[in-house]
């Protein structure tokens, strides 16, 4: 992700995605406004149209007129090409926030914005990202929460990272705590992991959550199987992304492993159980083995030489300094 200029910089973005949300969009900009209202500190509202097929960027125009005009510089639109997802939505929106603190949210009205300021009172207790729990979750059991509660069990088991519920939307990241990385497919939800395992300090809080009243969902049981995969990318980028002989020459010694026993079956059965070698497809095993042995041993080579390739044509570091004293 990237990081916000010095001379630009102000404390807090928050960073909303909406897809056909048109009847949503004024109360959701009217509860903004109040909460703009109470913050102490300089606010901006990033709203980014994922390719909406109704009048969503239109109805900002009118909506905005009607606001405050002290809170009005506050609000922009950003209106992509056509519809990427929600992630990309999310990506688009960091890119362009200005803030030290990100607060990222649906806008779908079902996430409070009322919880924002607890969100930030968390996060000066001393920690690096605030994730909201929807504890009491006013969804469809069968379609939304039953696949969720399955979803966040699974991340948790295998990322080691405990949190109730990673599909909330609403959450509140120091800058320093997620920049250094991009966001693809619904990776948007694991945010919180990347930023653990880069030494980030992460809370979890109660936040209130809404029925929704006006637009229609747009998931449902089959995301809980894109999020796996997804999960399984993370992880993998996670453990091998410096290191991506360990799985390829894994791989090859198992092969070669099978392979080698392949040969050697095929070997008793000539000299002892009274079959040729061609009588059995155990030779066949042998050499297909041993052939993906060796292609699994020249990719890792060549991940391995991608991976430099990665880092130092664009001088990226390998590690992350927290501070210099």
């Amino acid at each position: 992700m990237s990081e916000s200029s010095s001379e630009t910089a102000i404390p807090i973005s928050i960073v909303i995605p909406v897809f056909n949300e048109s009847g949503n969009l004024r109360p959701l900009i009217q509860e903004l406004t109040e909460i703009l209202e109470k913050l102490q500190d300089d606010a901006e509202v990033i709203l980014v149209d994922d390719g909406s097929s109704d009048d969503t960027s239109s109805r900002f125009d009118s909506i905005i007129k009607d606001i405050d005009s002290t809170f009005r510089s506050r609000f922009q639109l950003i209106r992509l090409r056509r519809n990427y997802g929600q992630t990309t939505a999310f990506m688009a929106g960091i890119d362009t926030a200005r803030g030290e603190i990100m607060i990222l949210m649906d806008g779908d009205l079902q996430n409070d914005p009322a919880d924002i300021p607890r969100l930030l009172k968390r996060l000066d207790e001393g920690f690096d990202v605030v994730s909201g729990w929807r504890k009491h979750r006013k969804d469809p059991w069968f379609s939304k929460q039953l696949p969720s509660w399955i979803a966040n069990r699974i991340i948790s088991a295998l990322s080691r990272v405990s949190i109730h519920d990673y599909g909330c939307s609403l959450k509140a990241y120091r800058r320093s705590a997620i920049s250094g990385f991009r966001l693809y497919g619904e990776m948007h939800r694991f945010i919180p992991i990347y930023a653990r395992w880069q030494g980030a300090k992460i809370s979890e809080i109660t936040v209130n959550h809404r029925p929704r009243v006006s637009g229609k969902s747009n998931y449902g049981l089959t995301r809980t199987f894109k999020v796996v995969m997804d999960l399984i990318v993370v992880i993998f980028l996670h453990e091998y992304q410096q290191k991506p002989m360990y799985v390829f020459g894994f791989a090859a010694l198992v092969s070669l492993a099978t392979g080698g026993a392949a040969g050697l079956l095929a070997f008793y059965y000539k000299f002892f159980g009274d079959k040729s070698l061609i009588q059995t497809p155990l030779p066949l095993l042998c050499v297909m083995c041993f052939l993906t042995a060796v292609m699994c041993f020249l990719m890792g080579l060549l991940a391995e030489l991608l991976i430099r390739i990665y880092y130092e044509s664009q001088d990226k570091r390998t590690y992350v300094i927290t501070k210099t004293l």
